[in-house]
């Protein structure tokens, strides 16, 4: 579609109709200001499209007929001039011819090279200066100009026709009032489904093309030129329609410190022009000057700057950032210098494996960190520590845990109405389980119920919900219903998608996806709103025909991209026939247009028969019929035969062949024999008769067994048969073979005949023979270990068993167990008396206490009597009860400290 002009306008409201030019130049060299749009002014047929030369001399040719008896004469001489200097350039183009694959295409592939020409005319101040410019970097703004404004409609809203708005993420442009009803139904949709206070968060507003998100406080509001210097923009035919004939001076993506210096323009910035002296990516060469969008390069030498590990230097080429890690290895110490091994010289610390275990500055406990650098730090357990509900604080050695203060805990449990009302413990504390009453949601019912947890009725709402389609159909619903949660899933009119948004009322938004409709090969290829691909018709392709051939052939006639099925093949069909080497004579017959079989059943004699339907297939070669001289099976003789019937046939003779015992010959009748190769053809195959007869060739001297193969020509096999033996401890059964049990001497038959397990036989000690299975009697000197302990249990040997037969008392007690048992009867001593004391001290303090309480007591009678008091049982008895606990007291002390004394 040719470079032109895309007037549209809004089917919601009436606002001003656009028309789109695609003149991008430099400040310095445009000439004049001008707009093709006035508002509320119609700019003509809104299918025309034309170069933007020829946009201008329209626009300009209108202007001067408008403005004919208001202008001067000077300004009329000055449009006639730039309307003729438009005209020359207009032709200049114009006659420039374009080849073409076909004369339907040269009106297309004119208009493509006016294009192109245009474009690049426009664009040349970017490129001439630097021959080595990057050329991606003006792609996004060519791209722009070339798909989107210089196309019919192009640059418009995607959702009312009409462009008065521009995306900064795509530069689509949009109708103001429809880009407002989209960021206002957009954040409605989000916030109806995310909120529970519905309308009180800010959320965003995405592009309805590229999705590019806006803050609620970027919703247009005003109608800004394309640089956003100027509101209300008055028009104006000599400007870009809706710019405000400034330069754009928007700083450039990505930021460089320059501004673009373009007149107020629709679409992308291109890179920045400027030319700077920069030197190269490591800073080694001079500087040069460069485009100021390309200035970053590369000398291509190595870049030699000294890495982290301050050993090697950096390899690589020039580049930009920092240098890549070391690829080198070196021998590095651990952090803690306890271990060497071979790191990369990237890795500047590493940590071994092992707990650093070094003594604290306490001297009671060692670092539990693994392996680290630097000091160890202060023992985690010193100073002031509070006890576990923080309400104590006590300063104890490390060595000694705090203790739980015993005082209520306190804490605010997670309901946050209740406090903890255990004792000071560890860990955190329970949930609170206090039963409250507490209301439902709905407010309907209420119900004591553990704190903790929230309560809700299963009674569920009825009410329809913001979309008018569902119900509510929440539990315990307290009125104010969410907004509906499901989606809408309504198809959209393009009827290949859904729509994505939650349940609404009123008409889907449109399918705002752009889909392309390629040629039969997919080089060529057009945009169109998704749902018109249907209708649209495939753009014409000058490449040749990329479609395989629905033959065998690997190649048809060149043609031209094409809509359908290929023409059919005329070649030789060359195909190799089917059982034989022999190519097919006849024409190409795989896609053959063949009668159909199939019958129509007509649904009554009103019907006539329908034509005939043919369809297309491949058809069978015909049969080979080049004679083959072929022979009989068991290769007697040799007779031709046709190639399609070649095959062995008998000749009804007698194989005759020797078979492989050497004594007899096959009996057969004349049949196929496999031969092995390299071998004589008198020998009989695997498909030649057996001999069954048995084998009478004598046996090795000692076997009593038979040869099991039947009549054979080579010796016979060895023996496999097995003997049946008892092993020598008369336990075990052997199974051994024939050959190898007569063909051993005796010390052979002597190993054969063991079972190879311990001997079961026990020596005069107690204990189990040690040897394997063997003749004869066991020898008598064990050599089982025997753990012996001195008399106080202190010390614990190893000896062999022989040796404790023959020797007593191989260990006895030293002088440091003397001395633990002193130090045993002294501690069990002092224990002793420790307890009795602590025993009497207690029963006399209970006595005391006894005899406070008897004397405090004073029994209230209503005589004015005095009464004796009796006296109490533990005062009878406090001496017989209290010498058998004691003596039980001091048998458990011994009991406990013998026990101390054995371990």
């Amino acid at each position: 579609m040719p470079c032109g002009a895309a007037s549209c306008a809004c089917a919601l409201c009436s606002e001003r109709r656009v028309s789109v030019s695609c003149v991008m130049n430099p400040a310095w060299r445009q000439q004049g200001r001008g707009r093709a749009q006035v508002r509320g002014q119609s700019t003509g047929d809104p299918s025309v499209a034309r170069p933007p030369a020829a946009v201008r001399l329209e626009v300009r040719g209108r202007v001067s007929v408008v403005h004919t008896h208001t202008q001067k004469m000077s300004t009329l001489s000055k449009f006639d001039e730039i309307r003729k200097a438009d005209q020359a350039s207009a032709q200049r183009l114009a006659a420039e011819k374009h080849s073409s694959s076909s004369s339907e295409d040269d009106d297309e592939d004119e208009c493509e090279g006016k294009r192109g020409k245009i474009l690049q005319s426009a664009l040349c101040p970017y490129t001439s200066h630097t021959g080595d410019a990057d050329a991606g970097l003006l792609e996004q703004t060519t791209s722009f100009i070339k798909h989107e404004v210089c196309q019919s409609g192009g640059v418009t809203c995607l959702i009312c026709i009409a462009s008065v708005w521009s995306c900064v993420g795509c530069y689509c442009i949009f109708h103001i009032t429809c880009v407002q009803k989209w960021a206002e139904d957009s954040v409605f949709l989000v916030s109806s489904v995310t909120d529970e206070d519905f309308g009180k968060k800010d959320h965003p507003w995405p592009c309805p093309k590229c999705r590019y998100e806006y803050s609620r406080e970027k919703t247009p509001s005003r109608y800004y030129c394309y640089c956003g210097k100027e509101a209300e923009p008055a028009p104006d035919p000599w400007l870009l329609p809706h710019s405000c004939g400034q330069v754009c001076e928007r700083e450039f993506k990505p930021s460089c410190g320059h501004h673009c210096l373009l007149l107020c323009h629709p679409g992308p910035c291109p890179p920045c022009p400027k030319m700077v002296s920069v030197s190269c990516l490591c800073g080694k060469s001079s500087r040069v000057p460069r485009r100021c969008s390309a200035k970053s390069w590369s000398c291509r030498q190595i870049c030699g700057r000294t890495l982290p590990c301050r050993i090697h230097s950096c390899a690589d080429m020039c580049h930009a950032g920092e240098c890549s890690a070391c690829p080198q290895v070196s021998l590095q110490a651990c952090a803690c210098g306890r271990q060497q091994e071979e790191q990369p010289c990237a890795n500047l610390e590493w940590h071994c494996d092992q707990v650093c275990g070094r003594p604290l500055s306490c001297g009671n406990h060692t670092c539990e960190r693994v392996c680290h650098s630097g000091v160890c730090g202060q023992c985690p357990r010193a100073g002031n520590r509070s006890c576990f509900c923080g309400k104590t604080k006590s300063v104890l050695p490390c060595t000694v845990d705090v203790p739980t203060c015993g005082d209520t805990c306190g804490k605010k449990l997670d309901c946050g109405l209740h406090t903890c009302s255990m004792r000071c413990h560890k860990g955190a504390c329970e949930t609170c389980r206090q039963e409250v009453e507490k209301t439902c949601r709905c407010g309907r019912y209420s119900k004591n119920v553990p704190c903790h947890k929230e309560y809700l009725c299963d009674s569920k709402c009825n009410k329809t919900r913001t979309c008018g389609r569902h119900q509510c159909k929440r539990k315990c619903c307290p009125g104010n219903c969410p907004p509906c949660d499901m989606k809408c899933a309504r198809m959209l009119g393009c009827r290949n998608h859904k729509c994505p948004s939650v349940c609404h009322q009123g008409s889907c938004y449109p399918c705002p996806v752009m889909v392309e409709v390629h040629c039969d090969c997919g080089s060529t290829s057009i945009t169109v709103p998704c749902g018109r691909e249907r209708s649209t018709k495939p753009p014409r392709c000058k490449e040749l025909c990329r479609k395989l051939p629905s033959c065998h052939h690997s190649s048809l006639e060149q043609h031209r991209c094409h809509v359908g099925s290929c023409p059919a093949c005329k070649q030789r069909c060359g195909h190799l026939l089917k059982g034989c080497n022999h190519l097919c004579p006849a024409p190409c017959h795989d896609q053959v247009l063949v009668k159909s079989s199939e019958q129509v059943m007509l649904a009554g004699p009103w019907e006539q028969q329908s034509a005939p339907a043919f369809i297309r297939t491949a058809l069978p070669c015909p049969p080979c019929l080049v004679p083959i001289p072929t022979s009989c099976l068991g290769e007697h003789e040799v007779s031709p035969v046709p190639c399609h019937s070649c095959g062995p046939f008998s000749c009804s003779r007698p194989c005759g062949r020797i078979l492989t015992c050497g004594n007899h010959s096959c009996c057969l009748e004349c049949h196929r024999v496999t031969a092995a190769p390299h071998s004589d053809k008198i020998k009989a195959g695997k498909e030649c008769v057996k001999c069954e007869e048995g084998c009478s060739k004598p046996r090795p001297a000692g076997c009593i067994h038979l040869c099991a193969l039947p009549c054979h020509h080579d010796k016979c096999p060895t023996c496999t048969q097995m003997i049946r033996q008892r092993c020598h401890c008369k336990i075990s059964n052997l199974y051994i073979e024939c050959l190898k049990f007569t063909s051993a001497d005796d010390e052979g038959k002597e190993l054969l005949s063991s079972c190879q397990n311990q001997c079961p036989k026990q020596l005069s000690c107690g204990h189990r023979c040690k040897l394997l299975c063997h003749s004869g009697e066991c020898e008598q000197i064990c050599s089982q270990k025997v753990k012996l302990r001195c008399s106080c249990k202190r010390i614990k040997k190893e000896f062999p068993c022989s040796q404790v037969r023959l020797e007593d008392r191989l260990l006895a007690c030293d002088e440091t167990c003397r001395e633990l048992q002193n130090k045993h009867a002294e501690s069990r001593a002092a224990e002793e008396k420790a307890v009795l004391e602590g025993e009497l001290r207690k029963q006399q303090a209970e006595l005391e206490a006894f005899e406070k309480r008897q004397k405090g007591r004073r029994k209230k009678s209503r005589k004015v009597t005095e009464v004796e008091s009796e006296e109490g049982v533990w005062l009878k008895y406090k001496h017989c009860l209290l010498v058998p606990v004691c003596g039980l007291l001091l048998a458990v002390a011994a009991f406990y400290l013998l026990q101390l004394t054995v371990q």
